[in-house]
């Protein structure tokens, strides 16, 4: 079975960020790619802040331990130099089938022929991407939930073409970064977790979108009702609204109609969720009751 050392991770939004510092906080040499030195700048300031939450958050995390971290993580923009040595590329990129494919097909033509590639992809089927990717043997889908340090997930699902060799190693790999494998028999859209979850935001969105209660209120109720720690609108500002909002406008009309809500009372003002301090909440303030 292949031994992956080096990992590169292509997207450094709030999850490729995520992937990125707990493989390296794990002990991988890890490269995070974007397509310019702008994003990049953004990027190591999420990788300083992490830095930060996993000492206030991560049980025995030290100074040693995150300054480790940071030693291990680098940043380029240049792809074929972030994939020059990796055993897995982890893709992170915008939930948009064609962005997607787009990326396998030009990360195949300078990755290594060792490197297995892997796509985070929250709904879509790895076998939809595969055949872009050049190597369908050595490509699969590894699904990790935001908040990779607490909630410590690693969704593994390969195609009928996926090698066994492949699909152990990327099992193997989660549980040394720290997650918890969860191997998936076949392929099914939205794996387990995003089966459950997708169904029960979209439900929240309606009621809210329809104008039958305010987001603030099928919160409360979910929480008081249910005993859970958080409502449905506060998991969508965790998650950021663009991604729920790409989920949206790939399904049905219905869906479709949500997502047109979703982007125009908070997407098009600039509440994106909890990272940009302002999405069904305000979180520049203490009150998200």
């Amino acid at each position: 079975m292949a031994t992956i050392n080096n990992i590169a991770v292509l997207g450094t939004g709030v999850l490729g960020s995520q992937i990125a510092f707990q493989s390296a906080y794990s002990g991988k040499k890890v490269v995070a790619y974007d397509i310019n030195d702008e994003i990049l700048v953004k990027a190591k300031e999420r990788a300083d802040g992490l830095a930060k939450t996993y000492l206030a958050e991560v049980p025995g995390a030290t100074q040693a331990k995150v300054d480790a971290a940071l030693a291990n993580l680098s940043f380029s923009s240049d792809l074929s130099v972030a994939v020059a040595d990796a055993d897995l590329v982890i893709e992170a990129v915008p939930e948009v089938l064609s962005i997607k494919q787009d990326t396998f097909a030009k990360l195949n033509a300078v990755a290594p022929e060792k490197t297995i590639f892997a796509t985070n992809s929250s709904t879509l089927l790895p076998s939809d991407i595969a055949p872009s990717s050049g190597r369908v043997d050595r490509f699969l889908a590894m699904h990790f939930a935001n908040r990779v340090w607490q909630f410590n997930t690693a969704e593994i699902m390969g195609t009928p073409e996926t090698s066994k060799e492949s699909f152990d190693a990327v099992v193997a790999c989660a549980s040394e970064i720290g997650m918890v494998p969860i191997p998936m028999h076949k392929e099914k859209a939205g794996y387990v977790l995003n089966s459950l979850l997708v169904p029960f935001l979209s439900a929240a969105a309606q009621l809210a979108a329809g104008d039958y209660a305010d987001p603030k209120d099928v919160d409360k109720v979910w929480r008081i009702a249910t005993g859970a720690p958080i409502g449905p609108f506060q998991i969508y500002d965790i998650v950021g609204l663009n991604t729920p909002y790409n989920i949206m406008m790939s399904g049905d009309e219905g869906q479709q109609k949500l997502g047109k809500w979703l982007k125009e009372n908070y997407i098009d003002k600039g509440r994106l969720g909890m990272a940009t301090g302002h999405g069904f909440y305000d979180y520049t303030t203490d009150d998200k009751s």
